[in-house]
């Protein structure tokens, strides 16, 4: 093949093409699967913490100790396998406080290594 003939030539661009974006395709689509994730679990986080403090500051029968206000709030995220050990609850001048830290873990440990802390607080009278 003549060197004019091989710049003309357009076989095999479209492979080329795609060779080339396709990383960055991938890495914007698990970025916003990972993204989307993240805002799932601190929105669940942060509703179970909620719904315990709620529990303990306005049924007292159901949530009457800090070991039914965690198994309480441990239920209320069941999806996402936090035991209740990671809840904290005490009571402040403020009333029944419910705290929550769980470490974050990405699907894709390859393009994100950096792991969050999730971390949610509420406080009820």
């Amino acid at each position: 093949m003549t060197a004019r003939r091989l710049i003309t030539c357009r076989s095999g661009a479209a492979a080329v093409e795609a060779a080339m974006i396709l990383p960055a395709l991938l890495l914007l689509l698990l970025g916003s699967i990972e993204i989307a994730r993240f805002a799932w679990e601190r929105s669940a986080l942060q509703f179970a913490v909620q719904e315990a403090a709620r529990c303990a500051a306005v049924q007292p029968t159901v949530c009457d100790t800090p070991a039914h206000t965690q198994a309480f709030a441990a239920a209320k995220v069941a999806q996402l396998n936090i035991p209740a050990s990671d809840f904290t609850v005490t009571t402040p001048a403020c009333g029944a406080q419910v705290q929550a830290s769980v470490p974050y873990s990405y699907l894709v440990f390859a393009v994100f290594p950096a792991a969050p802390t999730l971390t949610a607080q509420t406080c009820r009278s």
